[in-house]
C-alpha cells in the first residue's frame, strides 16, 4: 500500500486507496526496480509516490518518480478531475544527440505513445523535455562529456468504477526503459509483477 502523507488522522477515500492498490499491481520489466517513496504533502489532499531505477548489467541508465496526486473537490487545472499523475524520468543520451532539435518532441512522444500503447487514457497532459550537456574542464579535463535527457510531465488519467491506474504505472515504466534505450519487449513475452525490494 502506498503512503497517505497529506491530512493525517483522516481515513483516505475509497477511491484513493483503490488506485493506490493498483499502482502495486503493475507488471515491470525485470530491469526496472521500482518502490514506494515519499510524497509530496502540500499539493494535493492525498498522495502517494513510486520511485523506479532501470539497470542494466549493473549499471543504472534512467531514474524516475510517479506521484498519484487526489483531491475530491476536484481541481479545474487538472481538467476538473479529482486525480492527478506527476511523472519524472531521466536518462543518459548520447551527447550528439543534445543539439538535434527533435530530441525534445521525441522524448515527449515516448510517453504519449507508451500511454496509448498500454491504453491508459488521459486528458489535460503537459510537461517539458530538457536536454542537459556536462563538460569537464582543468583536472577534469580528461574526462567525456556526457548528456542527459529528462522528462516532466503531468496528465489526468481518466477513471472507470475501479479507479484503476495500473496502467499508467506501466506507461510511466515504459516512458523509462525507452529513454534508456532499452529494446521493446517482443509481443508475447509476458513482462514481470512488480519487484518492489528486490535488485534483480
Amino acid at each position: 500500500m502506498g503512503r497517505v502523507v497529506a491530512n493525517p488522522g483522516v481515513d483516505a477515500p475509497a477511491e484513493f486507496t483503490a488506485a493506490v492498490a493498483s499502482m502495486h499491481a503493475a507488471r515491470l520489466r525485470a530491469e526496472v526496480f521500482c518502490e514506494d517513496m515519499p510524497a509530496p504533502q502540500r499539493i494535493a489532499p492525498y498522495a502517494s509516490a513510486l520511485s523506479a531505477d532501470v539497470t542494466v548489467d549493473d549499471d543504472e541508465v534512467a531514474t524516475g518518480r510517479l506521484i498519484l496526486l487526489h483531491d475530491p473537490a476536484g481541481n479545474e487545472a487538472w481538467g476538473n478531475g479529482t486525480f492527478r499523475c506527476v511523472a519524472y524520468a531521466r536518462a543518459e543520451i548520447d551527447l550528439d544527440l543534445v543539439a538535434d532539435p527533435l530530441v525534445g518532441s521525441v522524448g515527449w512522444s515516448w510517453l504519449t505513445e507508451a500511454l496509448e500503447s498500454h491504453g491508459a487514457a488521459y486528458v489535460a497532459a503537459s510537461g517539458t523535455v530538457t536536454r542537459v550537456a556536462t563538460e569537464s574542464f582543468g583536472g577534469m579535463a580528461s574526462e567525456e562529456g556526457t548528456a542527459q535527457l529528462e522528462v516532466r510531465a503531468s496528465w489526468t488519467p481518466t477513471m472507470d468504477a475501479t479507479f484503476n491506474i495500473t496502467a499508467h504505472v506501466e506507461a510511466w515504466a515504459e516512458l523509462l526503459c525507452t529513454a534508456a534505450g532499452l529494446p521493446p519487449v517482443p509481443e508475447g513475452v509476458a513482462t514481470l509483477p512488480n519487484r518492489r525490494g528486490q535488485r534483480g
